[in-house]
């Protein structure tokens, strides 16, 4: 194939740092994959993070041999490949980034080893209720949808993909898909601007239509400590109404400070551990609560979320609440920006690998101004088309 325009380099220079952070994003993820070929795009991951490359070490054992550290993660819509070096060694560090995610010979070998770890994975995933509970809950949120696949596929399809169909995904999906490389560090290494796409960007992306939402049964509860996932599709990627989205989740999130805290925790002893965010995606995104809980309390639980959710629709925050839930959203975008790898994740997710222009000032001007009426509406469309999912399931 004939070389292509570099990848876009999105740069943070900061010169107190003494490491170099990396993050290639590329726009596929799970929800790309071909239908009833699940599990390609994390199989993928998998082989370009840790697979060997040719005589050499996997690109995760080369770097942490430099004292480094190496992920990646697959997403929805995004995988990103992310590294964090000595400065001096990111000109190298890029390099071999670049060979082994753009470059890979994804031998039958590798493929197998990978399939094999990725399998362990998945049974793993499937023993917690935890994350159990959240693939079903994309499912019955997005019921026939791309969205609604769980990323890591089924251990069923994950034993079927061909070393063809890893290939043809790589090559024809995966190498076509949007690219940037983001790098936060003391200065950007000359390498950084020589990473040349092995073909030309695919942009003939299009949408998925949305089922109508469903309205969920009454959740049935097992009789044993249980994950509950509550929430609704909410504004998709780029919608100005997913600030308010952000900050309704802050008034409901993890902190002692947010009203469900408070009345699921302090008020009614009902749940230690829970939490809620949202994301949002090309079609739609997805509000959620996360919590643990007895099954004795469940319904309870679910009830003061309803409530809470239902005063915010009604009544509206209180002004105190609502400041703090700005400053809680602002705080974590703020805690990302002074972390050198998560901002340049951060970097890469928001952009959409370097598709649209996305500042961390603006988003927190807009968190710091959404409105008490702003909230209401939110509030107002997650509480009139819940979706209630429960896991395990009752035997």
């Amino acid at each position: 194939m004939d070389a292509t325009p570099q990848i876009p380099v999105i740069g943070v220079v900061n010169n107190r740092l003494r490491t170099t952070s990396l993050c290639l994003a590329v726009a596929y993820g799970s929800r790309h994959d071909p239908a009833g070929n699940g599990g390609v795009a994390h199989l993928l991951e998998h082989l370009l993070m840790a697979a060997p490359d040719g005589a050499q070490p996997s690109l995760c054992e080369r770097i942490e041999r430099l004292g480094g550290q190496a992920n990646a993660e697959t997403g929805l819509e995004i995988m990103l490949f992310h590294l964090r070096v000595h400065a001096e060694d990111a000109g190298e560090a890029v390099g071999w980034l670049a060979d082994s995610v753009l470059r890979s010979a994804l031998t039958d070998t590798a493929l197998e080893q990978e399939r094999a770890v990725v399998l362990q994975e998945l049974t793993a995933a499937g023993a917690d209720p935890c994350d159990t509970v959240q693939d079903a809950f994309f499912g019955a949120l997005f019921p026939g949808h791309p969205l609604g696949r769980p990323v890591g596929g089924s251990a069923e399809q994950v034993r079927s993909i061909t070393q063809f169909q890893v290939r043809e995904v790589y090559e024809e999906r995966f190498l076509a898909a949007p690219m940037s490389l983001t790098v936060v560090g003391p200065e950007i290494p000359d390498t950084a601007h020589r990473i040349l796409r092995q073909r030309s960007e695919d942009s003939a992306r299009l949408e998925v239509a949305l089922s109508p939402e469903v309205v969920a049964a009454p959740p049935a509860w097992p009789d044993e400590f249980a994950w509950i996932c509550v929430g609704s599709r909410c504004a998709a990627a780029g919608s100005s109404d997913g600030y308010a989205d952000t900050v309704l989740a802050s008034l409901c999130g993890a902190s002692p400070s947010s009203l469900l805290y408070r009345r699921l925790r302090n008020e009614q002893g009902l749940a230690y551990s829970f939490d809620a965010w949202s994301r949002g995606y090309a079609e739609s995104g997805a509000w959620r609560i996360l919590a643990g809980v007895e099954p004795v309390n469940g319904d309870r639980l679910l009830d003061v979320i309803r409530t809470t959710l239902d005063d915010l629709a009604t009544a509206g925050p209180d002004p105190n609440d609502l400041l703090a839930a700005r400053r809680q959203a602002q705080m974590q975008l703020i805690l990302d920006g002074e972390a050198p790898l998560e901002y340049a994740r951060r970097l890469g997710q928001r952009t959409r690998a370097g598709a649209v222009p996305w500042s961390l000032e603006e988003d927190l001007t807009r968190l710091g101004a959404v409105t008490a009426e702003q909230v209401c509406a939110a509030a107002r469309r997650i509480r009139d088309s819940l979706v209630t999912v429960v896991r395990p399931e009752p035997r």
